[in-house]
């Protein structure tokens, strides 16, 4: 999971909580809206936050450069819907701030990896961090389906090949 210029706290200790819950690595692109310092995530009371080994970035280009993945990219700027998208162990999901999402050139350098989630036409989008724990369900949706992931006794999220993580 990767975050380009996150601006809300709250919204990113959500998504660390669901990557941390769902074996998936974060990964924060600079420059963030808030203070990710040991002192302000014990403040917050982030206490999975040392456990989630979030990684932060000065660039996108470093980020993707050092996952060696191709993103897939999401926005409300395109017609492909996310379930159309066959996700595979170790992609990377690039998500935008939310003021503003992703720059155009962003986009731009990805257009056959742009997928948006389904809305009513004209109704704003979804909160950030609800909108990443959906895609990441799905993503677990489609893995486990391939068997790629097996769901466990008690609900329980088995790696059978690899790992979630890039």
């Amino acid at each position: 999971m990767v975050l380009h210029q996150p601006e809300i706290p709250n919204n990113t200790g959500n998504i660390g909580r669901t990557c941390i819950a769902t074996a998936c690595s974060l990964h924060l692109v600079r420059p963030l809206g808030f203070d990710t310092s040991d002192k302000e995530c014990r403040r917050a009371g982030l206490d999975y936050w040392p456990r989630l080994g979030v990684q932060e970035h000065d660039s996108l280009n470093q980020c993707l450069n050092g996952l060696g993945r191709r993103p897939w990219v999401f926005t409300t700027r395109t017609e492909r819907c996310y379930f159309d998208a066959a996700f595979a162990p170790g992609d990377v999901l690039l998500f935008g701030k939310e003021t503003a999402g992703l720059d155009a050139d962003i986009l731009d350098q990805y257009p056959d990896r742009l997928v948006r989630m389904p809305m009513v036409a004209g109704e704003r989008s979804l909160n950030l961090a609800t909108a990443v724990c959906a895609v990441i369900y799905e993503g677990i949706r489609q893995l486990q389906q391939r068997g790629d992931l097996t769901i466990g006794p008690g609900c329980t999220i088995a790696r059978t090949q690899g790992t979630l993580r890039p």
